[in-house]
């Protein structure tokens, strides 16, 4: 078909290049180009150039085509899922949402087990943002959603365009493996990306902002939208916007007004309870919640490393990645990590090494003998072990990773405590590789740090280990050692709510006497009534040892009367031994109590993850 003059907007010289070009392009130029053209009408905004396109004849982009303007190549529904156990993930989509409704997209954001996932089949572009949790595992709220994707259930997605980022932390093996597990089954669903999958570390506030900005620029059906959205997107990476000032990047230093040892007399553990002053802070926070805390890394590690490299202490160097700049022993104690060995960073040391050792070890056939060194070593051996090393500290201090902050459980309620923030951590040491190690902020905060000193702290809010918004809800709460943490912030918050649901609390450690941490909290609150049943497992007071599924499970009748009641259940504490202990048990009471089969009481714990009255907050 020629376009004529008399039925277009075009001039003369316009039909004539046009009828030029048109004959020549493929089906996939033409839809690429009808696209643009869309692109382009909606960044000016205006009605000329909308017009322009309407007036294209569909013959003209190719049999079957739809005028640009009047129905857009590109779909403006944009579904958000994320999977998130401690909240970055859910954070960083609430950022992306608002960005994207600012480019007038129709956005529909929720968590992974929220998104009914027989949608997908009408779901047209889908972005994904899920950390990976433990060794290679789904967040909590992501498994379901990563079951079906890769059962026999999934549908064929060749409608779908999807784009996938994962947060994750390059020290471990399976660095953001369920973001990659996501992105490949997708693909092998037909799915077409809208961009690549970027796989974030722990510093990741560049890396989110750059695929924040391609996905809005493929979004936008052309490479010429990444100048419209590339200048604001960092705001997808920041956090939601509060009263306060202070945040990840911007740490609040508190006031340390209380460092105490819970640890009896005689203990061979070292548990320390902080309490710091927010006074001028503006920082607000839930029960459930957690604080960053920014360490500092020990001062005699830094010195043996600043002397087995034979470097000046006060040398200037790059103390981030603004470029900003100071002494060698600053940017070694405070702002970068010297004490975890990746493969990223063994690569970029091979770099600045002549040592035919270190070359050897990152061959591709050495895979399990790299995993073996890395694990338990820090950078002090990686310097002594491939000596010698003829690079200045400038040279080599920017293949360090930023030190990043820990979190912690906050222990106490803001309603209780005003301005205050409580936590507890407990000290590791270990000997490995023939050297003392240690946890660089538990014994920062066990050894260095003092009343009237000051930490570098924020918020981070976790929406997904939070009360039962009804006060007269029952809740059972599961915290060994330090996961008991969170509890004594429920407690005070329902103490300072008059609440009058039942408390059920589980606790155990190794002592009676000298590792029952917060006893006399947990006594008075028993006393008040704040705290109704408390029981308790100490595993090396009897021959035989005892922990806390034990007590689930010698409670198992009255337990499931309580989730009859409409219960909301919580665990805290360690991931890989006791959370997966406490999980068998609570299977156990539903199978010996309920009459389930072992997959219908696993399927009635997922139904009250679902409900959120199953929450964990896991490490």
């Amino acid at each position: 078909m020629q376009l004529q003059v008399t039925n277009s907007p075009f001039n003369e010289e316009q039909i004539e290049l046009l009828n030029r070009l048109l004959p020549s392009l493929t089906d996939s130029q033409r839809i690429w180009l009808g696209g643009d053209l869309a692109a382009l009408s909606l960044q000016e905004s205006t009605a000329g150039s909308a017009a322009s396109v309407a007036a294209l004849p569909a013959a003209a982009l190719g049999a079957g085509a739809v005028p640009a303007a009047v129905q857009p190549v590109v779909s403006r529904e944009v579904t958000v899922l994320f999977g998130s156990q401690t909240g970055n993930c859910q954070r960083l989509a609430s950022g992306l949402s608002r960005k994207l409704e600012e480019q007038g997209f129709q956005v529909t954001t929720m968590a992974m087990n929220s998104f009914k996932p027989n949608v997908l089949k009408k779901t047209e572009n889908l972005l994904l943002l899920v950390s990976t949790h433990g060794e290679g595992e789904p967040p909590d709220n992501a498994r379901s959603f990563h079951e079906f994707l890769n059962s026999k259930r999934a549908p064929q997605l060749g409608h779908l365009r999807y784009s996938v980022l994962a947060l994750g932390d390059t020290s471990y093996e399976f660095f953001c493996q369920t973001g990659k597990d996501f992105d490949q089954k997708l693909e092998e669903l037909g799915g077409q990306r809208l961009s690549p999958r970027v796989d974030c570390d722990l510093d990741y506030d560049e890396q989110v902002a750059e695929w924040t900005g391609q996905v809005l620029s493929a979004l936008s059906g052309s490479q010429n939208a990444q100048g419209v959205a590339g200048q604001d997107v960092p705001a997808a990476g920041q956090a939601e916007p509060t009263q306060s000032a202070y945040s990840r990047n911007n740490p609040f230093h508190a006031e340390v007004l209380e460092n105490l040892n819970l640890n009896g007399r005689g203990s061979d553990r070292e548990t320390r309870h902080l309490e710091l002053s927010l006074a001028g802070s503006d920082l607000t926070f839930e029960p459930g919640d957690a604080l960053g805390v920014y360490p500092e890394n020990h001062p005699r590690l830094v010195e043996e490393i600043i002397a087995a490299m034979g470097w000046n202490p006060d040398e200037a160097v790059q103390l981030n990645k603004k470029g900003e700049e100071g002494p060698l022993k600053e940017a070694l104690l405070r702002h970068y990590e010297i004490t975890v060995l990746t493969k990223p960073l063994l690569e970029q040391a091979a770099g600045l090494s002549s040592s035919a050792a270190l070359q050897g070890l990152l061959g591709p056939d050495r895979q399990q003998d790299l995993k073996a060194y890395i694990q338990g070593r820090d950078l002090l051996d990686l310097i002594r072990d491939f000596a010698p090393w003829e690079v200045p500290a400038r040279s080599f201090v920017p293949i360090l990773r930023k030190l990043p902050a820990r979190l912690y459980s906050i222990a106490s309620s803001y309603k209780a405590n005003p301005d205050e923030v409580h936590f507890t951590v407990r000290a590791v040491r270990y000997q490995s590789h023939g050297r003392e190690r240690y946890g660089v902020c538990s014994v920062h905060c066990a050894e260095r740090v003092q009343p009237g000193d000051t930490l570098p702290v924020y918020i981070q809010n976790n929406p997904n280990f939070k009360l039962p918004a009804n006060p007269a809800v029952p809740v059972i709460m599961i915290g060994p050692g330090t996961g008991v943490a969170p509890f004594r912030s429920f407690l005070e918050e329902r103490e300072e709510q008059g609440a009058d649901g039942k408390t059920w609390l589980f606790y155990g450690d190794r002592h009676f006497v000298t590792d029952f941490l917060y006893q006399t909290d947990w006594q008075r609150m028993l006393k008040d009534g704040v705290l109704n049943k408390l029981d308790v497992a100490f595993s090396r007071d009897t021959e035989e040892k005892v922990y806390v599924q034990h007590r689930i499970l010698e409670h198992s009748r009255e337990l499931y009367t309580w989730l009859q009641e409409g219960a909301h259940i919580y665990v805290c504490g360690d991931e890989k031994h006791m959370a997966h202990d406490v999980q068998s048990a609570l299977i156990t009471v539903l199978q010996e109590e309920g009459g389930l089969s072992p997959e219908a009481a696993a399927a009635y714990l997922d139904s009250l993850q679902q409900e959120q009255r199953y929450q964990r907050d896991v490490y």
